[in-house]
């Protein structure tokens, strides 16, 4: 699922022109992904576990389609958003599962790890939620300035 988002944002920031505040806060979130990435790494090394090469592979190029998806709209920026908004919530949701999993288990030692990483998303979540319509109504100037407005 990590893997999936950086697919999701990289792309996202290399194509934003007009909002820097969103490449900025995308870029921040990148390197929480990464460590995100780590933590769950950790995790899974501390139940002898390994993930998935494949779903790995497959989540990731999963993200890039659905980064590319946007790129032809004319408000790729706004769709970004929505999407980014919705995905931050799907991973908060497999955090809070993950959790109580964990502390139901006896896991304790990857409840605060996970707890970071949902931490994070919902911070990211936030944010979002924060410059939707900033957003929207910086969108909307350009546009009416006829400037290129969809990113």
């Amino acid at each position: 699922m990590e893997k999936q988002a950086l697919a999701i944002m990289k792309p996202q920031i290399k194509r934003i022109e007009h909002y820097p505040e969103m490449a900025d806060r995308l870029q921040m979130h990148v390197h929480e992904t990464e460590q995100q990435i780590e933590r769950l790494d950790t995790i899974l090394n501390d139940m002898l576990e390994k993930h998935s090469g494949i779903k790995d592979m497959m989540l990731s190029m999963g993200g890039s389609m659905a980064a590319l998806s946007h790129a032809v709209a004319g408000d790729e920026i706004l769709k970004d958003a929505f999407a980014n908004y919705a995905f931050e919530h799907y991973e908060i949701a497999a955090y809070i599962s993950l959790t109580g999993l964990c502390d139901a288990t006896g896991a304790q030692n990857a409840v605060s790890l996970l707890e970071q990483n949902l931490n994070e998303e919902r911070s990211m979540a936030s944010w979002i939620e924060e410059h939707i319509v900033p957003t929207t109504l910086r969108f909307i100037d350009l546009s009416a300035a006829e400037e290129t407005a969809k990113r």
